[in-house]
């Protein structure tokens, strides 16, 4: 699709310096922008490259100034970040806006499929489930009996969303996600084996939550798994059952949350964090990467870090001893031996 500077401005309520009617049909970055391609300057590093670059339209901030002639048409707006990413998503949108079932799907007929909807090749959309408006479901997902999918969620290839589960609107989940597998439940026995407890809840995806790559949420033992509205889980993290993780917090890769713990709102997860089960984490906390929760953490926008985690104002501290503790334990030896000479 092809857009002139005039438009682009419209969109962002920006600002033209140039030619209001030069057009761009790609994106690219701004040292290695090529004519018919938009970029922007967000980062002042990259000032030089504004000069050089053959991009036809740059997006920049209202406060710069050139020093120097430019060839591109620039688009000033307030917040250059922002702008672009708003950019990005249309372009990303309009990349992927595909419409139809495939042939080569198998949709039941007791489903409700909504309008506007992609379903892509050897995708089974099994009984009674629900596919909203303006759903984009990429080849070989399976969506199992029963499963409501909202409005404007796209589903990428290889998810499965297991029985009874709920996705909200405007979801976006990666390949390879699972959702509403069984949750990690064992009675046991003694004989020392383990009966398999049965997982009959579900799952439950509230609107404007975005999934990573092979992540898995599984189902609840009884009631259900929630992931709150506005979430966002990077790859590979495992939730288990009966967590439920609130508003807006962000979760990065690799980390395991056991089963029924309770995550508060606008938290930040960093990658490979290890949670206990049946603890509660206030809202507004933040854990640093690789940081091992044994105990709720009850005071809301606490910053945490290491394993057990502790305070980050302690650990920070005592990682100062952390590094000398060899030069430490020599010199207590030393201390010892003149003491007891």
């Amino acid at each position: 699709m092809t857009y002139t500077a005039d438009q682009i401005a419209k969109f962002l309520n920006g600002t033209i310096e140039g030619d209001p009617n030069v057009s761009i049909h790609k994106l690219s970055k701004i040292e290695s922008g090529e004519p018919g391609s938009l970029t922007f300057l967000a980062n002042l590093l990259y000032i030089p490259y504004i000069y050089t670059t053959q991009a036809s339209i740059v997006i920049v901030s209202k406060s710069f100034i050139p020093e120097q002639k430019i060839t591109s048409t620039l688009i000033k707006v307030d917040n250059v970040y922002d702008a672009f990413a708003r950019l990005l998503e249309i372009y990303d949108k309009a990349k992927f806006n595909k419409k139809g079932v495939s042939a080569n799907a198998a949709v039941s007929e007791t489903s409700t499929i909504g309008n506007e909807v992609y379903i892509g090749d050897f995708t089974v959309i099994s009984d009674n489930a629900v596919v909203g408006h303006n759903v984009k479901i990429f080849p070989q997902v399976f969506i199992g009996p029963n499963v409501n999918i909202g409005d404007d969620t796209i589903i990428y290839p290889g998810v499965k969303i297991l029985n009874d589960s709920v996705i909200g609107k405007n979801c976006i989940i990666h390949a390879g996600v699972i959702i509403g597998g069984d949750g990690f439940g064992f009675a046991p026995q003694e004989d020392s084996n383990y009966r398999k407890v049965a997982q009959i809840g579900n799952v439950i995806i509230e609107d404007n939550v975005e999934i990573g790559s092979n992540t898995t949420i599984d189902r609840a033992t009884l009631g259900s798994t929630i992931i709150r509205r506005g979430v966002k889980l990077d790859n590979l993290i495992q939730v288990a059952h009966n967590v439920e993780i609130g508003e807006n917090t962000v979760i990065a890769a690799q980390t395991g949350i056991s089963g029924s713990t309770r995550i508060g709102k606008n938290c930040m997860l960093g990658g490979q964090v290890g949670i206990v089960g049946h603890i509660t984490i206030a809202d507004n906390v933040k854990i640093g990467a690789q940081s091992g929760i044994s105990s709720s953490i009850r005071k809301p926008g606490q910053i945490v870090i290491g394993t057990p985690a502790i305070d980050a104002s302690v650990f920070k501290k005592s990682a100062v001893y952390f590094k000398n503790l060899n030069q430490l334990a020599d010199d207590i030896q030393k201390l010892k031996k003149k003491i007891f000479e």
